[in-house]
C-alpha cells in the first residue's frame, strides 16, 4: 500500500508545485481585523484557497469565521477518535535581505523561494497531499483524520482559542511546523513588553524603530542620533575595536547609525547576531543613559539571559533563550520586547519575577507565561512517527527537544513533526526562506505512511 501511495505522491509533484505557488502568492500577514476576517483579508484570502483546494479534493471542510479551518478523512465509524494534524496559514513579516520578491514565489531548480515555504505552506500543502493519497487509495480507517489549519499561529493564537470553543479538539496528533526526526518536549515559554521614558541627559535618540515581532531575531537596527562628526567617528571607532558591523552617517536631523546583525528565529539564536542587542552596545558606548543603558548593561548581545539573571537550563530541554525581538523610541518613550524559551523544568513565574526585578525604570505591560510540552518517548504517537520516518527516509533519530513553539501544546499529546529535514538550511523567519520540491514529497510520504500507522483499520 505504501508503494501505491508513493507513486501517486510522485505523480502528484508538478500539482503541488502549482498548489503551492498558488499558496505563497498570498502574503498571509496578520493585519487589522474586518468583518469575518479576524487577522485581515489576506490572512482570510489564504484560509478561503486552502479551504477551496481541499474541497476539490473531495474531502469534507468547515470554515471557522476566519480563524481557522479544517479538513477530515473520516474514519468508518463516524463515533472514531480522530488524529490531528495542526498546521498555519500565516506568516511572518518578510523583513531585509531577500533575493527575490518573498511574496513572487520564484523556482530555481527544484527549490521554491518565498515567505512561508517552510513555515508552514508547505508542510501544510504536504500533509493535505498526504490524506488525499490515503483517501485516493480507500484505504478504510479506524480513525479519522483531521487537518487543522490556523491563522495567527505568528501571534497570538487567538485562532486556536477559537476552534478549541468552537470544536472538539482532537487528543492525539502532530504538528508538521519543525523538524525530523520528531520533536517531543518544548520549552515553556516567557513573553514580557515594557515601556519607560526616555533619559533626558547623555545622548539623545531621536528615531529608533527596529521589530515587528518578538520571535524574530532582528537582522538590522536603525537608529538616528544627536550629534555630528564625533559620533560618526566613535562608531567607526567601535566598529573596528568589536568587529561588528556598524556604518554611521551625518544627516540634516542627526546621525543615522545601522547595526548589521545576523537574523533568525528567536528560539533558535545560535548562529544569529541580534540587530537591536548591537544597536544597544553601541549606544552604550555613544553615552546613552536611562532606560536603553539599562537594556544595553542587562541584555547587550546575551541570548541566554545571564544579565538578566533569569541563564538556566536541564538535561530534557537544555538552556534557556532569551531575544529581544522589538526596540522602539517613540516620542518620549521606548518601548522593548523579550522572548523566552524556558526548559522545561525552569519555575517560569520566579523566571519572570527575576526578569522584571532587573528592568527597574520599567513599566511592564504584559507579562505572560506558557507552560512546556512534553509526550513519553514510548508512546504510540511518538514511535509510529519515527518508524514512518525511518520506513521512507531510510534515516534514524531519536525524538528531541525545541524552543519552538508549534501548536503541538494544544493537544493533550501532540509532537512536532518535520518538514524539515537535518541537513536542511533553518530559514525559517529569515530571508531567502526555501522548500525544495523533491523534500517536500519526501515529507508527504512521510506523512501518509505515520498516518496509516496511527490510523488504518
Amino acid at each position: 500500500m505504501n508503494e501505491q501511495i508513493n507513486a501517486l505522491l510522485d505523480s502528484w509533484k508538478g500539482d503541488y508545485t502549482e498548489m503551492i505557488k498558488r499558496w505563497l502568492s498570498v502574503p498571509s500577514l496578520k493585519a487589522a481585523p474586518l468583518p469575518d476576517a479576524p487577522f485581515g483579508s489576506e490572512v482570510r484570502r489564504m484560509l478561503d484557497m486552502a479551504m477551496q483546494d481541499a474541497s476539490d479534493m473531495g474531502f469534507a471542510t468547515r470554515i471557522f469565521e476566519g480563524y481557522a479551518g479544517d479538513v477530515t478523512l473520516p474514519a468508518q465509524d463516524p463515533q472514531a477518535e480522530e488524529i490531528a494534524v495542526l498546521a498555519h496559514l500565516d506568516v511572518v513579516p518578510a523583513g531585509d535581505g531577500w533575493n527575490t520578491d518573498p511574496f513572487t514565489p520564484t523556482q530555481i531548480g527544484d527549490r521554491i523561494y518565498a515567505r512561508g515555504t517552510g513555515d508552514d505552506k508547505g508542510p501544510a500543502l504536504a500533509s493535505l497531499f498526504a490524506m488525499k493519497a490515503i483517501k485516493t487509495c480507500g484505504i478504510p480507517l479506524k480513525r479519522s483524520i483531521k487537518l487543522i489549519l490556523g491563522c495567527d499561529e505568528e501571534s497570538g493564537w487567538e485562532d486556536m482559542d477559537y476552534y478549541t470553543a468552537h470544536a472538539k479538539m482532537p487528543a492525539i496528533g502532530f504538528s508538521p511546523d519543525a523538524t525530523f526526526p520528531l520533536i517531543n518536549t518544548e520549552k515553556g515559554m516567557l513573553g514580557v513588553h515594557a515601556h519607560a521614558a526616555l533619559a533626558k541627559e547623555g545622548l539623545q535618540v531621536l528615531e529608533l524603530k527596529t521589530g515587528e515581532r518578538t520571535n524574530v531575531i532582528p537582522g538590522e537596527s536603525v537608529a538616528v542620533v544627536a550629534g555630528g562628526d564625533e559620533i560618526v567617528e566613535k562608531t567607526r571607532a567601535y566598529a573596528e575595536k568589536t568587529g561588528l558591523s556598524y556604518a554611521a552617517e551625518k544627516t540634516e536631523g542627526g546621525v543615522r547609525l545601522t547595526a548589521t546583525g545576523i537574523p533568525g528565529h528567536s528560539a533558535y539564536p545560535e548562529g544569529c547576531r541580534n540587530a537591536i542587542g548591537m544597536m544597544l552596545l553601541l549606544l552604550r558606548e555613544l553615552g546613552v543613559q536611562g532606560p536603553l543603558l539599562t537594556l544595553a548593561n542587562v541584555y547587550g548581545m546575551e541570548h541566554d539571559g545571564q544579565s538578566l539573571g533569569i541563564a538556566c537550563a536541564d538535561e530534557i530541554s537544555g538552556p534557556l533563550t532569551c531575544n529581544m525581538g522589538i526596540l522602539h523610541v517613540e516620542g518620549d518613550q521606548v518601548k522593548c520586547t523579550f522572548d523566552n524559551r524556558c526548559p522545561v523544568n525552569a519555575d517560569l513565574e520566579k523566571l519572570k519575577d527575576t526578569l522584571i526585578a532587573h528592568l527597574p525604570e520599567f513599566t511592564i505591560d504584559h507579562a505572560s507565561t506558557t507552560a512546556p510540552h512534553h509526550v513519553p518517548a514510548d508512546s504510540e504517537l511518538v514511535t509510529s512517527l519515527l518508524a514512518a520516518y525511518t520506513e521512507e527516509s531510510g534515516l534514524t533519530g531519536a525524538p528531541e527537544s525545541t524552543g519552538g513553539g508549534t501548536y503541538a501544546k494544544v493537544l493533550e499529546q501532540g509532537v512536532a513533526f518535520g518538514a524539515g529535514f537535518p541537513d536542511d538550511e533553518d530559514l525559517a523567519h529569515q530571508a531567502n526562506e526555501y522548500l525544495i520540491l523533491d523534500k517536500m514529497i519526501l515529507a508527504a510520504k512521510i506523512y501518509a505512511n505515520a498516518l496509516l500507522r496511527l490510523c488504518a483499520a
